[in-house]
């Protein structure tokens, strides 16, 4: 059961009344509900919810105080588990406490079910605030979204992603790019941006298997070694192999067998046929962006066929699109993003938890930029100016901007500012409009998670900004592996 609330009105006897909604979502034929509202007599029949037939309500006119209620289900009263109950005169009940004065404190109620709370989303301020007496001091309490809201919405979720496969991802039509691990390393980053793409599994002739995948991030580390003063030039750098690359940072970083050879490492993938919901888990499990989905027709895994790459957007679009018409099957999805543990937050005055957000200002050099990519571990940074307030965001994906006329060999890290690199990024815009889904998307904390999500399903769009009213100033970060995390909880 779920219940909300809108503007009240008064009855003919002068008692405020808030209109209430009364939600049954456990399905049924036929659905009542009464309680003491109704004064226990003729029960309030309910309607399905257009396209969700599982999902009853009822807009009932309820006064302020404590209620009792319960639910006459094809000829048998019922109560909602999962909310607010006590024992009562008739039975177990579900409980209700609408508070619009002070002075009202509702009668001690049995424990809760783990978890358990109250969603009250009754006026225009996107949640109501009651008050309530503790120590005798009057505390305002803000009622954050029903844990059922969440648990409906997530089994709903998980419901429809093991249901469906990585198979169904596919394009009508479209295009997958390998890369053979041979390929001098300049000339790979020279096909993803030309060919607009963020990655590309690597191919071993040799082995007959694809073994891992070229990124942004290899690019990224290998500027940064350059500027570091790595031994290998320029020059050798534009003969050296992807394979050599992989191998030598495997062997700097101890990652060798027995033998002292790079180990043996295996592709992070998944197959055609595996469940939607496997593949996010897995993308969340490995800390991944996008994951190859190959099928081999053979049962010993030879010849191989890379028939896409798959990523958390996909997934999420996936999910947009199937309750693009019945939104409302997932009750989550309205509630507003600050009512949600989700994303990561700038802490408030007073408040002694949360971390600060990796923020750079424009003249910052490029340089840090890329080493707070590196050492953050995240996909983008916020750009901001002075006072927080955003101006633009750099992605490790940008970095592929500077394969244009080779403008990786003619600046250095520490002296190119952020300002010059996204104009860079600008003028470097790949024919293919891969680096137009990089740009700003902002939310209000006020704002629903379905637009949140909705965002998030762009493609090239990992995360979305917080940002206050007016100001634009960089309020929190939610990312796709956030939502994700929230909504397969």
């Amino acid at each position: 059961m779920f219940f909300s609330g809108s503007d009240s009105h008064q009855d003919t006897s002068g008692v405020v009344l808030i209109p209430t909604r009364l939600v049954w979502p456990y399905g049924g034929r036929r659905v009542f509900v009464s309680g003491t509202f109704t004064r226990w007599s003729e029960p309030v029949a309910m309607s399905p919810v257009e396209g969700c037939p599982n999902v009853f309500q009822v807009i009932c006119g309820v006064p302020p105080g404590f209620h009792q209620y319960k639910f006459y289900v094809d000829g048998e009263w019922r109560h909602d588990e999962h909310q607010p109950h006590v024992t009562g005169n008739y039975g177990i009940v579900n409980t209700l406490v609408l508070t619009r004065e002070p002075d009202l404190v509702p009668p001690n109620l049995s424990p809760r079910t783990p978890g358990s709370r109250m969603n009250m989303d009754v006026d225009n301020e996107v949640f109501q605030r009651v008050v309530t007496v503790s120590g005798g001091a009057m505390q305002e309490v803000t009622m954050r979204s029903s844990e059922a809201d969440v648990e409906i919405s997530r089994h709903r979720i998980s419901a429809i992603l093991s249901t469906h496969t990585a198979y169904e991802l596919l394009p009508e039509s479209g295009k997958v790019i390998a890369l053979d691990v041979n390929l001098p390393v300049k000339q790979a980053f020279h096909i993803l941006y030309e060919q607009g793409i963020p990655v590309a599994p690597l191919w071993d002739s040799y082995k007959g298997q694809y073994v891992g995948v070229l990124s942004p991030l290899d690019f990224i580390l290998i500027l940064r070694e350059l500027g570091n003063g790595a031994n290998l030039t320029q020059e050798e750098l534009e003969t050296h192999t992807i394979s050599a690359w992989k191998e030598g940072r495997q062997l700097l970083y101890g990652q060798v067998n027995e033998h002292g050879r790079p180990a043996e490492k295996c592709l992070v993938h998944v197959g055609a046929y595996d469940s939607l919901k496997d593949v996010a888990v897995k993308l969340l499990q490995k800390g991944v962006a996008t994951v190859p989905v190959i099928h081999s027709p053979s049962q010993d895994g030879s010849f191989p066929q890379l028939l896409h790459i798959a990523s958390l957007s996909e997934i999420l679009k996936f999910i947009c699109r199937h309750f693009r018409h019945s939104s409302t099957y997932l009750p989550v999805l309205q509630q507003p993003i600050c009512t949600i543990p989700l994303g990561t937050w700038i802490p408030r005055i007073g408040e002694t938890n949360g971390r600060p957000l990796a923020m750079l200002r424009p003249n910052a050099s490029l340089g840090s930029a890329l080493d707070l990519l590196v050492q953050a571990r995240v996909s983008s940074i916020p750009i901001v100016d002075d006072n927080d307030s955003l101006l633009d965001t750099y992605s490790r994906s940008d970095i592929t901007a500077l394969a244009k006329d080779k403008a990786y060999a003619q600046i250095r890290l520490d002296e190119m500012s952020i300002h010059q690199a996204l104009q860079l990024r600008q003028d470097a815009t790949s024919p293919y409009g891969f680096f137009d889904g990089q740009r700003c998307q902002m939310c209000l904390r006020t704002d629903p998670l379905q637009k949140v999500i909705e965002r998030l399903a762009n493609p090239g769009v990992r995360r979305v900004f917080i940002v206050e009213a007016g100001s634009k100033r960089v309020e929190g970060i939610i990312s796709l592996s956030d939502a994700f995390r929230f909504l397969l909880g």
